[in-house]
């Protein structure tokens, strides 16, 4: 009688959709229990228990003692539930290293790690994740076979048939959607085409042969119809419905058929809330009305692309000649499209803009009509809007609490739509149980560095009104002194004041009202530096120095982040020490010195510290081998430009969590050898940068590219005679998305843009040197052949002379930078610049 009682107990408790009722080491404990027992209808419920919530299970610390027989039946189950097949491959991975040791010497232990990843649909796996594995002694096998089946998936063209990916492979290709899921990743799979979304949506894939000719559609081919037709084909198809769905993310997956996968979306995810698609330029705002119609739950949406490098603030540009682009929105709506989009735009709140170059101020008219609950936008280095036209969107949107605008054109009219009164710009009607206050008083994030539009004045008023703000950006503004003090909140979390004027007594004024903050960001402002000695009304302007204003900060805050520069000293750590004994990010910019005493005590005043990046530090190899040793959670270290002697005795020491590595102007000395030792102690990063390693050669390619296989960012610059041979294997990284090579060696071919695009699916941004060029130029691709490529960045020098040596009888001519030559690709057009600045 009891056992039955426990059983109908654990059998609601298992079958219950609310969040897991049974932690995951009891969960263990009972299936063990009942296979003791010989009971198996426990083994059965916790198998399906633990499917149901895998994604819940790999964040557990004991997820790694679950039996192998437990997580071999949970992987086969039918209900497995996972975001993505990533998430699966990473878990069992995990799983497998930590139980490594106690399966040695067992005739099974291959066994066991091949039963368990031969589950795993490798045809779904990122192309970065699969390259990463090759060097993984469990995976290895595994991920080459991954890798070759993406690449036979990019042979097929993106409008190729279902028929064309081969009944043989069907099952594999099918995403794994359950009634449980909630969340679709499929970023960075640029494998993806609309033939596989469909796949999955399907009953079967055994029977999809039958299902397509019985409505006439085999070979078939949505992206060959129109939207009309489209819809009209999935609504024969009897697609399954998914209604847990709430996000899916398709970011980085430039072969999907937006228009396909939207009529997808509709019909197999109808509650779906998040939409990403970031980093996909053909995703404009027609689209954007398309999926809000046609998926009216929708309430985030983040269509993110790369921030264009041609910043007018920031460069002199020479010359432009950008490709002709109507700079009125294409859109033409008949009354019966305004009324149903107004319907459905209700309900978007969140909408990430951010790089859109190619977005215009009757885009953002259009979106500020509809979007009427927009609560949350993101018009960072959206470079071609105008401050009118940002500041009609800002008097439109009433409710607006986080506005980036970052790199744009914002400016005196939009501080004044966000200080005006609401209710001078709505209807009455619309008001009603509205608070009648101005934007500003309601902001919580206000991001807008590099906005120089913004005067002192107009600046002041903004922080005046601005109450209950978490977040703020206003690097490289014209941020001054006055508008510190006119600030009335006391709730910032973030604040960023980078390249300001400043100073030590008004951050201090501001640090001291708002305790909670966890992020502060003070890089190039010259001012701290140096004491006040003009006179104030308030209690912080006698004399205030660095160390007043750092014994403040110690004293009110508990930091995560913190990026200092001038004033910045030894001294100033151990005034800072009670604020940063949690501190995961560090950045020490020019002015700063901590010197080799505040080095070597960096681990034990900050032991959680993930990130530290140093400017112009004086650095040996006592201070890096200590930090090395002591901090195994760091994923980013960059030393730039620093001072000291070092060797590779400073990088022997084991990094697994490693990821970005920047090493400039820090290891002339560094040759083949010393790139191996790297490679092994750094075995894991996915970013690169070397600069100034002038001892590298042609057979660097094939280090870097062995060891760091799964490698999204090389960054190569005057590393000797690298590509002096050309590049070959370098493009063995296949997941890389960021490359720059200059004054490595003249042997880069004519054609090698497009060579290196059409072989790197990933690749978005290319950087090179025309002192490289094999030929001395490079064959520039069209629009149609750039593949993923948006940034193209070719940097040009010219022969200076240099000083006149008595013992030479010429003055020595040397290559100094002339300009840069920028190619930015939107939507549909191109933008060819020439800018002065090195790029």
């Amino acid at each position: 009688m009891l056992l039955m009682r426990c059983k109908t107990w654990f059998s609601e408790v298992v079958s219950t959709e609310v969040p897991p009722q049974v932690q995951l080491d009891d969960l263990i404990s009972i299936w063990s229990f009942g296979l003791e027992h010989a009971r198996d209808f426990l083994p059965e419920l916790c198998g399906s228990y633990l499917a149901r919530n895998f994604m819940w299970a790999i964040s557990m610390n004991c997820f790694v003692d679950i039996p192998y027989d437990l997580l071999l039946s949970c992987v086969k189950h039918m209900n497995l539930t996972v975001d993505s097949e990533m998430h699966l491959s990473n878990a069992l991975l995990v799983w497998i290293d930590a139980n490594t040791e106690c399966m040695e010497g067992l005739s099974r232990n291959e066994d066991v790690c091949t039963g368990i990843l031969k589950q795993i649909r490798l045809s779904l796996l990122p192309l970065w994740f699969a390259a990463e594995k090759r060097s993984s002694c469990h995976f290895s096998k595994f991920a080459d076979e991954s890798i070759d089946s993406i690449f036979r998936l990019l042979r097929i063209p993106s409008t190729g048939s279902v028929d064309a990916l081969g009944a043989s492979h069907l099952h594999d290709l099918r995403i794994r959607l359950t009634k449980f899921s909630k969340r679709v990743n499929l970023s960075s799979c640029s494998q993806i085409t609309s033939a596989v979304l469909l796949l999955s949506l399907l009953p079967s894939a055994n029977s999809i042969d039958y299902i397509l000719r019985g409505i006439g559609q085999s070979p078939f081919n949505l992206e060959r119809l129109d939207r009309d037709q489209c819809s009209e084909v999935l609504n024969l198809l009897p697609t399954l419905s998914f209604e847990a769905v709430q996000e899916v993310d398709i970011s980085k997956c430039p072969r999907l058929h937006l228009q396909s996968a939207i009529e997808c979306f509709r019909k197999s995810f109808p509650s779906l809330r998040i939409l990403k698609a970031a980093f996909l330029l053909k995703f404009k705002i027609s689209t954007l009305r398309k999926l809000v119609r046609k998926c009216p739950m929708v309430c985030e949406v983040d269509l993110t692309t790369d921030t264009s490098p041609i910043i007018s603030s920031q460069v002199s540009i020479v010359s432009s000649s950008p490709a002709i682009t109507p700079q009125i929105s294409n859109l033409s709506l008949n009354v019966r499209d305004m009324t149903s989009f107004y319907n459905s735009g209700l309900s978007i709140a969140k909408l990430t803009l951010e790089g859109r170059n190619d977005l215009y101020d009757s885009d953002l008219q259009y979106i500020s009509r509809f979007c009427v609950s927009l609560q949350y936008v993101n018009l960072k280095g959206c470079t071609s809007l105008t401050d009118v036209g940002i500041a009609s969107l800002l008097r439109r949107c009433i409710k607006l609490h986080s506005v980036l605008v970052c790199d744009t054109s914002f400016g005196i009219n939009s501080v004044l739509a966000l200080c005006s009164s609401s209710s001078n710009h709505i209807a009455v009607e619309q008001i009603e149980n509205e608070l009648l206050d101005s934007l500003a008083l309601n902001l919580q994030i206000l991001h807008m560095g590099s906005c120089k539009c913004v005067d002192e004045t107009s600046l002041l008023k903004l922080m005046s009104q601005m109450q209950k703000l978490k977040s703020l950006c206003l690097s490289d503004t014209h941020l001054s002194d006055g508008a510190l003090y006119s600030f009335r909140g006391s709730s910032l979390e973030v604040l960023d004041i980078s390249n300001t004027m400043v100073s030590n007594a008004a951050v201090a004024y501001l640090v001291s009202g708002n305790p909670g903050l966890k992020c502060l960001k003070a890089r190039g402002c010259r001012n701290l530096s140096q004491q006040e000695s003009d006179p104030q009304k308030r209690e912080f302007s006698i004399s205030y120095s660095c160390r007043e204003l750092h014994n403040e900060i110690g004293r009110t805050c508990m930091l995560e982040e913190i990026a200092l520069g001038w004033g910045f000293s030894y001294t100033s750590l151990e005034a800072l020490k009670p604020a940063i004994t949690s501190l995961r990010k560090i950045t020490v910019g020019l002015g700063g010195l901590l010197g080799e005493d505040g080095l070597r005590k960096l681990p034990t005043i900050c032991p959680m510290l993930e990130s530290i990046i140093l400017y112009f530090q004086v650095i040996s190899d006592r201070t890096i081998m200590n930090i090395m040793a002591n901090l195994k959670k760091l994923v980013v270290l960059a030393f730039c430009h620093c001072l000291g002697d070092i060797s590779i005795l400073s990088f022997k020491f084991p990094m697994p969590n490693l990821r970005k590595l920047k090493l400039e102007r820090v290891t002339p000395w560094m040759n083949n050898n010393d790139l191996f030792i790297l490679t092994q102690s750094c075995a894991n990063l996915v970013e690169l940068s070397l600069l100034g390693c002038t001892l590298l050669d042609s057979e660097s390619q094939q280090i870097i590219s062995q060891g760091w296989p799964g490698l999204v960012s090389i960054h190569l610059e005057e590393c000797g005679r690298v590509t002096t041979m050309g590049v070959s294997s370098l493009l063995d990284c296949k997941a890389l998305e960021d490359l720059l090579l200059r004054h490595n060696g003249p042997g880069l071919q004519r054609s090698f843009i497009f060579d290196a695009a059409s072989k790197l699916p990933m690749l978005r941004k290319v950087s090179l040197d025309f002192c490289d060029a094999a030929e001395g130029d490079f064959d520039i691709p069209n629009y149609g052949d750039r593949h993923f490529l948006s940034t193209l960045k070719i940097a040009k020098c010219k022969l200076q002379k240099g000083l006149k040596v008595s013992f030479v009888k010429a003055p020595r001519r040397r290559q100094v930078h002339k300009e840069t030559l920028v190619l930015v690709w939107n939507s549909s057009t191109v933008t060819r610049t020439v800018v002065k600045e090195r790029l």
